[in-house]
Formats: C-alpha cells, structure tokens, sequence
C-alpha cells in the first residue's frame, strides 16, 4: 500500500472491495462498467494533459512555497473589505471542524437544528442592527446582495408604477465602484435603467422606483441618509441602503429611516478577507416584501410534540418551484461565513460590539486631528473609520509601499484610510511617520486614543441591540466552545455518515486542502491590492483556470462567479455578449428541458431571455425530436439552449452531439450546467460533447465543502469564440478584451476557497481525477444493483446503467400510506441523512453515494433501505400510526415513561445492528413546515408569543 498516495485515501473502496462490486454488477473491471455507461462517441482519446500526483506533503510544501510570494502589507483600502480578528475559538471549533463544513444545506431540519440556530443568530443579528423586520441567512457578497435588492424593488413595484413602466434606478455615485459594476450587469437584461448620480442634490421624480445608498459613502464620509430616504418616500420611491455593519453599532439604523431594504457583508465580523472571498452578505427588508426575498429564511415552527422547531420558511418560494417565474436564481447561500459572523456577535455581545466599533472609530478621529496637525486637509466632515486626505497621492503610495502598508488611491490628489478592529497605536504612528515623510514636517507621536465625536447627532445610535439572552451569555472561552459543540451535536453532517444527495456530490473534503485556509499568508489578502503583492495568488488561481480548462476540454475560464447559479447567470451572460458582438441583438429565446434544475430557467429570465421548455421521452430523455421542432421554429431568435449532462435523471444520454448540432445548426450557443461534471472528469468533457460554455460547481466536483449550505463557487468555462466576454472588475484587470461587467464583487469571486479545488486537483493528478470519476460510477451502479428488488430505479441508460447517481421510484408506496418524506424522515432513525427528495420527480430519492464512501459504509447505508421497504411492506393506509409516520424518534421518546406506540422501542431506535454502534439521536420530532409558513417568525423570540390562540 502506497502510504503517500492521495487517491488512495480520497477513494473510499480498495482494489478488493471493488472487484467485489463489479462481481456484484455482473461486470468484469470498470472498464467494461464504463464502456457500457458512457457513450462511445463521447470518450476521450487521451488522459488529461495534468500533471502527475503530488502526496499530501508535497502539496502541503508547494502551496507553502506559493503562500511565500504573497506580500502582506498592512491594509486600509477599505472599499468593503477589511482586515479583522477570527476569534480563536471560532477559527478551531468551526471553520476548521468538519462536524460544521461538511454538513448539507438543512433541508432535512429535524438533522439541522443546530446549524439553524447559529443561522436564526445571525437573522437576529441583522434585523438588530439594521432596523428590519425580517431577514435572511445569508447572500453571496454585498454587491451581489445589492443586485438583488435592486430586483426586489422592482418587482415590488405598485400597480400604477408597473403600468407605467416606471424602469428608473437611482444609484448614489458613493456606492462602492464594484457594486455599481455588479448592478450594471444585472439590471439591462431584466429592463432597469440605472441613473448614478449625487445624492445629495439629485431631484428625484415619479420615473423612479427605487434607489440605492452607501453607509457611509464608499470614501468614508456619513451622508444624511434619513433626509433622502424622507424624500424619496414623498415621491413613492422605495430605498435600499448598503451599510456597514460594524458603522451600525454607532450609526442609527436604516430601518429607523424608513429604509425599505438593507444589504452589507458580515466580513468584518471576524471573516478573513481571503482575496475576496468567501463572506457572507446580509439582506433585510420589511415584512411585506417576504415572499420577494431571495435566498433562504430560517424560521421558527414546532414539532410533532408542539416543541419549538426550526426550518427553512417559505420553501415553495424558491427558485426550483418558481422556475422562469422567479425573482432570483440564488440557490447557495454563505451559510459557514454567516454561522462564525453570527458566532462572533455572540462571542462580543453588544458591548463587545461596543467596544471595537468605539476603538475604529476613535482610532479614526485620533489619525485625522494628527494628519491635520501636519497641515494637510482631511476632507470629510462626518465619518467612521474613513478618512480623505488630500496629498500627492503618488508620493505617499510610494513611501507606504516602501512601510508595507496599503492606502486607496481614488486619484492623484487623495488618499483614503479606512482603519479596522486590528489598528493598534503603533500602526497609526506608522501611518503619520509616511505622511510626514512626505510632508517634510513632523508631529507629535501618538501616545493613546482621543473621543472626539464624527457623527452627526441625528444619525447616532439610539436603539438597543443584540438584546436576547443568546448575545449575553456565552463571552468565556469556554462557555462559547460548549454552546458551539451542543450545537454541533444537533447536526448530521459527513463526519457522522454518508450522505447521499442526488446531484449536489457530497465527497470527502480533505485535511490536507482545508489546512491552508487558516493561513494568514492567504487569508490576509485584499482583493484590491496591488497585483504586485498577490503574486501567489495570480500563480495558484491561474494554475486553477489551465486546469480546469483542460478538464472542461475548453480554452479559458474564469473564477468569479461565486455560486453555481451565479456560474449559470454568467454563462448566459457571456453568450448574450457573443450575439451582440455580432450583430444578433434579437437573440433572446433559451431552451430548457423540462428536467432542468429550477436555477437553469430563473438564470436565463434574469439574463433577459425567453424561456421555451423542451419535452422529456418516456424514458426521462431529452425528446430530440421536440427540441428540433422547437429549434428549428426559434431559429431567427435561438441564443442558447441549458442542458445538464449527465442529464438530472442520472443517465448519459446518447444523444447529445446530435443535441449540440441541432443548436449549433440554429445559430445558438450551447450552455452545460456542470451538476454533474463528477461523472466525466478525465472520461469526457463539455468540449467533447458539442458544449460552448459550462459552469462547475467546485463545491460538487471539486471538494470544496458544502458548509451547511455555502460557501460554493461556480466559475465558468468557455469555447475560444466566447473568451473575450469573460467578465472583467473595475479595480483589478480580469476577463476578456470585451469582458461583460462584474457578475461577483470581487474580481477572482470567492478567490480564498479555491484553494481547495487547486489541492485537489494536486494531489490526484491525471490519474487519480480519472480513476475517481470511474469510481464514482461504480458506487452509484453497485447501490443500484443492490437495492434492486426493493426500490425500482426510475431512469437508466441503454444498456442498464446509472451515471454517477440514479433515481428511485417511490411514488407506488402509496398504496401503503407511504410518502417519500416518511423514508427520508425514517432513514433519521438509521443514522442517515435521505438522498435528495422529490427532484427531478416528485415521489422519488436520487442517489449519489460519490467515489469517497467506502463499500462497508455503501452497504449499511443499502441495508438500511432494505430494511425500510420491509417497513414499508408492513405499513397499511388504513394505520398512521406506524413507524415510518412518527419517525424520526428522539431520545426524549425513547426514555420516556410511557410508550405506547405499537412497535418496540427497539424497533424505532436500534433497527439494525449497526445503529447501535455510532447512534445519531435527532433533537426534534417531525417539524410542522405549513405552521411555520403561517406564523413566520425569523429571529430570536420565544415560540411562545406566536402560539395560535
């Protein structure tokens, strides 16, 4: 056994277990399960052109090696971004334990209390300190979050303004640039106009439905928010605010303006800035806009017992319902980032909160009286941690390059400083000892920190925060620690067991590719600074987008989307852009399968297309015929058409050059959603099966966790005709030479996890990328064929076989009184969390075990299904009251005095031998969603106040 192989440890059957799985499929080697899984006319000719497998070590000391060509200056740039200190507990006991980054999105919330709790914290923390009513758990950056704000408004918009096509957007020319860049993007397709302009004199009129303001402006300076949003109101016009949220401590909430939405990034709550990314953005909004907001709402409800439950609210609101009816494409959330945001309030409290909000904005005023002491002009009146300077702007770039340090530069003759919670006294006299450099003067040292008030009287904080017992209780490090690990205990996430998930590939995420994570060598990195001083990043992110150029069979990529919905939204983006370039502005019609994940048709409404579904065969296929029927009759107007390969059933269809030239014969490009890519790396690619432009979920594929739901990264990669519209930044250089505007905030997305990716494409090399994918395959047929006899598989290819995941057919237990939910809630009972439920067809579970789950885990987990239909088998319609309709069962039923259910205790907790071993006890009974929905409640109070009477 080679100790040093990295695939050897990433996937989970030996060469023995396999060879007893192929006996099991009735095949002779993998070579013979794949020749009859994948199509012949789609298979690569040759190995990926990747370098060879590097062992655990060696990676570790070559993403050292890289780390070292970083320059970590000191940095106040600002511009959203800030440098920050990750409480120690927090970096140990959540973003460096798995028992948090490897759970799935809480879907099943009966396995997800925990994680829905800290998510309940951080809504509770926003609609503090934002003056809301509601909010959600979490977007994917503040630019992003703004973009959506913009779609709520407009979509908000009354009868009178939706008749009159009122289309205007006012946006403060203080936004920050990236957002305004973001906004762009977003609000052509969907028929806004944007109008940038000076808030403070800029005369709004009934033309207008919405505006949007920075908190404080993206200079620093605190502008009278409460009198425009006064104004605006008059006018009928609906504003959203984008807010700093530690400026909120001090500042007085939008929502106390009358502010109709509030958007920002938790960054800054002890998040590395990570070259941008990932952090969790806030969105917030009143009560009547809930059923427009984007993303997910983490809402209280009770359980079967009538105990306080929590769940993800108004789950038929999202987008895989809505479909091309949707207000957003978000299907991934920041759900890490918000819970160790989240956990950082309650770490500091409100008075702690207090503190470092005091200590920025103090340290502020103390450098400016400094500065001016030099004779130079501090040019805002009223700040928080910002402050402008006007001076030779090159000169001082210059000395502080030589000090290490990073100020912002908007022009020649001014320079921004925007401290953060790490300032200390030596730092701020590092910072005069420059400017006097450059002045040729000098100043007094700066001994302590002065009070000097920089806020208006007006726009001070006068409400209370962060009242709940939740922000003042756990300020040890030890009573923080225990609260985190109870609430650990409340979650099933990988390290527990297997999960299954059809279509979201939920495979081991390696030690060696989280490690780096932690390393301020790359954590420390702001996205806007100089490229000179990233240079390790721009060697490792460019070493990411050859690779998976290569594996994608396409010629460039780009990294900043950051979410595979997002990934989705800037495909379409791109291949808009490539018809405009050639004159074909009336391209606008989308095809969609009727199978496709419900983001495929919102992204193309949000990127301005028509959709026009195409028919499904009887054997869940894409019905070719129906396709070039519809082809042919949009041919004048076809743009593109969204096809998931292997399909979402679970098969690879064999069709599918004849589906990509039929596109391509109609003048339309061809979009793939990388779903599913884990079952062609290193067998086919996109490139190979006629595709123009695919996304990639590396948060599926490629080994970034899934985090309890985020974060996830979805870059794009694309065919030579479409490189030059990859989106571009307005501060850093990226994209294409006619690059779209920014689709993420930050020019590389979420540039910190992409570590992970890089490492596991490393430590596999060519080889063992390949061997994963065949592995992959095999797992997912041995399930197949083991349950076999008890579930039938709904979908499967011509000669039999699944893809990487396959479907099976629970609708005839019915019959029995049994729906899919009552397995998925029993499986709970077995100790596993259920594959995915009820997609692409209701009534079904799709599986995909992944190439990391050993044979002896694959079995328990087939043992337990087994046992579940023989369950099902003794259920009748006639008796609800069996062991499928109460499950799950808590510890609190079994320990009970009474039992007088009419099975065993045994039965309900131990129903296998195996359960007994490695006990998973949910902490609630079934939860009541539809109570839930009717009493929506997304903060911290007690369930008591909303019992119905």
């Amino acid at each position: 056994m080679d100790t040093t192989s990295f695939a050897l440890r990433h996937i989970g059957p030996n060469s023995d277990e396999q060879q007893a799985m192929l006996d099991t499929i009735g095949v002779k080697n993998i070579e013979q399960l794949v020749t009859e899984t994948i199509p012949d006319n789609i298979r690569l000719d040759n190995d990926l052109n990747l370098d060879a497998a590097l062992s655990e070590q060696e990676y570790l000391n070559h993403i050292n090696e890289l780390s070292q060509h970083n320059k970590i200056f000191k940095t106040y740039i600002g511009l959203g971004y800030y440098p920050t200190n990750l409480p120690a507990v927090i970096q140990r006991n959540i973003l460096e334990n798995p028992g948090w980054y490897t759970a799935y999105t809480p879907y099943q919330a009966e396995i997800a209390q925990g994680r829905l709790e800290a998510l309940l914290n951080f809504q509770t923390m926003i609609i503090d300190l934002t003056g809301m009513e509601i909010a959600n758990a979490s977007l994917l950056d503040e630019s992003t979050a703004a973009a959506e704000a913009m779609g709520l408004l407009f979509a908000v918009r009354d009868r009178a303004q939706k008749k009159a096509k009122v289309n205007k957007f006012f946006v403060s020319d203080l936004v920050l640039p990236q957002t305004i860049d973001l906004l762009e993007t977003r609000a052509n397709p969907i028929g806004i106009e944007l109008i940038i302009g000076n808030e403070a004199d800029y005369n709004l009129s009934n033309e207008y439905f919405g505006a949007l303001l920075q908190y404080p402006g993206k200079n620093g300076q605190i502008t009278d928010i409460k009198g425009f949003i006064e104004k605006a109101n008059a006018e009928n016009i609906k504003v959203a605010v984008a807010a700093d949220l530690l400026s909120l401590v001090k500042l007085e909430s939008p929502g106390k303006f009358g502010a109709d939405v509030v958007i920002g990034t938790t960054q800054r709550f002890g998040i590395p800035m990570g070259y941008g990314g990932p952090h969790a953005a806030y969105f917030a909004t009143k009560e009547a806009y809930k059923r427009d907001v984007p993303g997910r709402i983490i809402g209280v409800t009770k359980d079967a017992n009538g105990n306080r439950a929590l769940r993800m609210a108004l789950q038929t609101r999202e987008q895989h319902i809505k479909r091309a009816k949707a207000t957003s494409n978000i299907c991934t959330a920041q759900v890490l980032l918000a819970v160790m945001a989240g956990m950082y309030a309650v770490y500091h409290g409100p008075k702690g909160l207090t503190f470092i909000a005091d200590k920025v904005k103090n340290a502020t005023s103390t450098l400016a009286q400094a500065l001016e002491r030099l004779g130079l002009e501090q040019v805002n009146t009223h700040y928080f941690d910002t402050i402008q300077i006007k001076a030779d702007a090159v000169n001082v770039k210059y000395e502080a390059e030589q000090k290490e340090v990073n100020f912002h530069y908007p022009d020649t003759n001014t320079v921004t400083i925007a401290l953060n919670e790490t300032t200390t006294i030596s730092d701020l006299n590092d910072i005069i000892s420059i400017f006097e450099k450059v002045t040729g003067k000098s100043t007094d040292k700066i001994e302590s920190i002065s009070i000097n008030e920089t806020i208006p009287t007006h726009l001070q904080r006068q409400s209370d925060f962060l009242t709940f017992d939740v922000f003042n209780t756990y300020h040890s490090e030890t009573e923080l620690m225990r609260y985190i690990k109870r609430l650990e205990r409340k979650d099933l996430a990988l390290n527990h067991s297997m999960i299954s998930l059809g279509s979201c590939t939920m495979k081991l995420n390696a030690a060696a590719e989280m490690l780096p994570l932690s390393w301020p060598s790359w954590g420390s990195m702001h996205p806007f600074a100089p490229t000179d001083q990233a240079k390790g990043y721009k060697l490792m992110l460019k070493a990411l987008e050859n690779q998976l150029s290569e594996i994608t069979g396409f010629a460039a990529t780009s990294l900043q989307p950051n979410s595979g919905a997002q990934g989705e939204f800037a495909g379409l983006m791109v291949i808009k852009a490539y018809h405009e370039s050639r004159g074909d502005h009336h391209r606008n019609i989308c095809l969609i399968p009727s199978s496709a994940h419900g983001t495929n048709p919102a992204s193309a409404v949000m990127a301005g297309m028509k959709v026009v579904v195409t028919k499904a065969s009887e054997n869940g296929n894409i019905d070719v015929e129906d396709l070039r029927e519809k082809a042919e009759l949009h041919k004048d107007n076809l743009s593109a058409i969204m096809v998931t390969y292997p399909s979402t059933h679970g098969v690879y269809e064999a069709s599918i050059k004849e589906i990509t030239k039929i596109i391509h014969d109609n003048g339309g490009q061809v979009y793939m959603d990388g779903a599913n890519m884990n079952a062609q790396v290193g067998l086919t690619n996109p490139g190979n099966i006629g595709a123009d432009v695919c996304h990639l979920n590396l948060h599926k594929t490629f080994a970034i966790p899934h985090g309890g739901g985020g974060p996830g990264v979805g870059p794009i990669c694309v065919a030579k005709q479409l490189v030059p519209f990859l989106p571009g930044n307005p501060i850093i250089k990226t994209g294409g030479h006619q690059a779209i505007t920014a689709v993420s905030g930050a020019p590389f997305g979420s540039a910190l996890v992409c570590l992970i990716s890089y490492g596991y494409i490393k430590m596999l090399g060519y080889r063992g990328l390949k061997k994963s994918t065949e592995t992959a395959i095999l797992n997912a047929n041995y399930i197949k064929e083991r349950l076999s006899g008890s579930y039938p598989t709904l979908y499967s290819g011509e000669m039999g076989r699944a893809a990487h995941e396959m479907i099976i057919d629970c609708r005839d237990f019915k019959a029995n009184g049994i729906e899919v939910t009552d397995i998925a809630k029993r499986l709970m009972d077995y100790g596993f969390h259920a594959p995915t439920v009820s997609f692409p067809v209701a009534g079904t579970m799709m599986i995909e075990p992944t190439e990391s789950e050993s044979k002896a885990e694959m079995d328990r987990f087939c043992d337990a299904m087994i046992s579940i239909r023989k369950e099902i088998d003794a259920s009748s319609k006639d008796d609800t009251n069996n062991i499928l309709k109460n499950a799950p069962h808590t510890l609190g039923m079994l320990t009970s005095d009474e039992w007088t259910l009419p099975y065993s205790r045994t039965a309900a907790a131990y129903p296998l031998d195996f359960v007994k071993d490695n006990k998973f006890w949910p902490s609630v009974r079934r939860v009541d969603d539809a109570y839930g929905d009717r009493n929506l409640v997304c903060s911290c109070e007690p369930i008591e106040a909303y019992m119905e009477a």
